[in-house]
């Protein structure tokens, strides 16, 4: 996310993964198509803005001679050690075994789950090794369904020449290509921003009698085309669904009017929303609702974000947590302070739970408005509450701290997460990093550099630019040249070289 990748740039974009409007699965298109769509009036949002008390600890101790932030009592959550413990010894002991030709009898259990996490976790290497060990054992069956998975992590990394070789593999195989395996092809082929090779996948699927693309087929490829700004495209291949007498779903509509809203073409967005009502047949919900606000609310255009919400609600489309988050962070990134505090209390007196990412979005909404006290105040509640701090909300302190120069409660945010089971990544590294550089606290800034690898968080890019810079600041050469060699030795300097 940009908000701790980057955290001298701010950190409001890293909420854009949080509150994503939509997600596209068979099972989700089936839903809309199978499933008709009750609605229910709501009542409007009331606009009285929350009191907060304005304390704030003024308190500052010594950082813990043991470490910045202690490994002992960062323990995590038993279910997650779980995993952890299981995806290590699976992944990597059957890794080890794929590059040889005696393990042909392996458990089954062990490898599949070993493939489902290296595919769960997008790490396409590893998972064509394990397929290919997979392959080996004398229980092996070919599957459509295993090779759609492939498909599926291949083109999250964007791996279209991958995806073409394992595609020759399985008909090598004697299996018939089905909807779902073409389907996942041309999404490959798309994210990979390779739109000739999806449209000729999507072609040759016509000429396959019992393989006919289906509305979860062009709505993927819609998908890509919108991503890519081809809106050219999306209007030919909507007119193509209306002469193959496939009609719309109510993911389609959605996944067109998110992709005009995302790209600031308001009128074409409102005009498939028209399209969508008068259709009947797939009628707006609340994710329609979502990308609707979202995307004035983006635009800063307030007055059309509110008329639409309301516009909903006489058409009884019922919002969610994500519709509340959306008004909180476009109110937010107005200055509309009030209004942002009377959407939370709404949400209390209507009994809809602030989560994380609520309280995220107004931490940080606080924080870059330089309100420090009322920062703390929402980040109390927050903790009174019971809602659980993450790796976030630890970074949008940090960065409104140390922005206000305030390194003693930067300290405070240290001696918090010792005391909790927070699991921290490279981007908090990256935020904290940056902040003790900015104060010129060297010496910590290295301690924390170092506790990244105990912490077995690896240093990125921007871990290493964000040191390089405060060092060349404080002309010290020497260090600047270790860590360039660090970082040359490093995975990020390897995927240079291979550049």
């Amino acid at each position: 996310m940009a908000l701790i990748q980057n955290p001298v740039q701010g950190t409001t974009s890293a909420y854009a993964n949080e509150i994503a409007q939509l997600g596209f699965s068979r099972s989700v298109v089936q839903q809309h198509i199978s499933s008709p769509v009750y609605f229910r009036c709501i009542p409007t949002i009331s606009i009285t803005p929350t009191m907060c008390s304005t304390k704030v600890p003024n308190e500052r101790t010594e950082k813990m001679n043991s470490g910045l932030i202690s490994t002992r009592h960062q323990v995590d959550p038993k279910k997650e050690l779980s995993r952890i413990l299981r995806t290590d010894a699976a992944v990597k002991g059957i890794e080890r075994k794929a590059n040889s030709e005696k393990y042909l009898t392996l458990w089954p259990k062990a490898v599949l789950e070993a493939l489902d996490e290296a595919i769960k976790e997008n790490r396409w290497q590893s998972a064509l090794k394990i397929f290919n060990l997979l392959r080996k054992q004398h229980w092996y069956e070919p599957r459509c369904k295993t090779y759609t998975k492939l498909f599926k992590v291949l083109g999250n990394c964007k791996q279209p020449d991958q995806a073409s070789l394992l595609f020759e593999v399985m008909l090598s195989e004697g299996l018939k290509p089905t909807i779902d395996v073409y389907t996942s092809l041309i999404s490959v082929y798309g994210k990979s921003e390779l739109l000739d090779k999806a449209f000729s996948t999507l072609e040759y699927m016509k000429s396959v009698s019992d393989c006919k693309p289906d509305v979860f087929t062009f709505t993927v490829l819609i998908s890509c085309c919108c991503k890519l700004g081809r809106f050219d495209l999306v209007k030919s291949i909507v007119l193509e669904m209306s002469y193959l007498g496939v009609g719309c779903s109510t993911v389609t509509y959605n996944t067109i009017i998110d992709g005009y809203g995302k790209a600031g073409m308001f009128e074409e967005m409102e005009s498939v929303l028209a399209d969508m009502i008068e259709d009947g047949d797939s009628l707006p919900d609340v994710c329609t609702l979502n990308s609707i606000i979202g995307s004035y609310g983006n635009g800063r255009n307030m007055r059309k974000m509110e008329s639409w919400y309301s516009r909903f609600q006489l058409m009884g489309v019922q919002p969610d947590i994500t519709t509340f988050n959306i008004l909180i962070l476009s109110f937010g990134k107005a200055g509309m302070y009030k209004k942002m505090c009377s959407v939370m209390d709404f949400m209390e007196k209507r009994f809809f739970s602030l989560t994380t990412v609520t309280y995220n979005i107004v931490i940080e909404t606080f924080g870059k408005a330089g309100r420090i006290e009322k920062m703390d105040d929402v980040f109390r509640k927050m903790k009174y509450q019971g809602v659980k701090p993450n790796s976030i909300t630890y970074c949008s302190l940090v960065n409104a701290y140390s922005k206000a120069g305030l390194v003693v409660k930067i300290d405070s945010v240290l001696r918090q997460i010792v005391n909790s089971d927070v699991v921290l990544d490279t981007p908090f590294f990256n935020c904290i990093i940056n902040a003790y550089g900015q104060a010129g606290d060297l010496a910590t800034m290295k301690e924390l550099y170092i506790q990244m690898e105990e912490r077995k968080c690896k240093p990125d890019k921007i871990t290493f630019a964000t040191m390089i810079k405060t060092y060349t600041a404080h002309g010290i050469f020497d260090a600047v040249q270790e860590l360039e060699k660090q970082m040359i030795s490093s995975d990020i300097g390897k995927k240079r070289l291979t550049e």
